[in-house]
């Protein structure tokens, strides 16, 4: 599938604001809300729309505190990594997970009420995740800004 202007701006549309109806989406960009409608879909069934999701606001859920943890585990054999991966996707602080070059294999995201709430994190859960042997961590100290849309390549080939 390659993307036109059309897709492009429907993307960076939906990118801005989600919940737009089709109508309103089609009006934006226009075209038909059918014509409109029939792009979205074939943007999903390709796999470049992911899933649609709404965000939360962390400190009015009182998870004010981000620490990035990079983790090393014992060994870098594939059935170490495999149940690393499966048993981080569990821990429900962890917001994102990356397999890493450089000296820790791992960094993670994760997502607690204060200090004492990440001790309890540290100690209780990613400590004992499978291969794991160290762990560093970082607090983050403000959030300087977050975005959620990503840039749309003017041209792109969607495989």
């Amino acid at each position: 599938m390659r993307l036109d202007s059309v897709d492009i701006a429907i993307l960076n549309r939906l990118q801005e604001q989600g919940r737009l109806t089709n109508a309103e989406l089609a009006e934006r960009v226009g075209l038909s809300a059918s014509a409109c409608h029939r792009r979205v879909k074939a943007l999903e069934s390709a796999g470049v729309i992911d899933r649609y999701v709404a965000i939360l606001s962390e400190l009015a859920l009182g998870r004010g505190i981000t620490v990035y943890v990079q983790v090393t585990l014992d060994n870098q054999k594939r059935d170490t990594l495999v149940a690393f991966e499966e048993a981080v996707e569990h821990v429900p602080e962890v917001m994102e997970c990356y397999l890493m070059s450089g000296d820790a294999d791992y960094l993670v995201r994760v997502l607690v009420r204060d200090a004492n709430d990440y001790e309890r994190v540290h100690r209780e859960v990613l400590s004992s995740l499978p291969g794991v042997t160290r762990l560093v961590s970082s607090f983050t100290i403000r959030r300087v800004f977050s975005r959620t849309a990503m840039p749309v390549p003017d041209e792109v080939q969607v495989n």
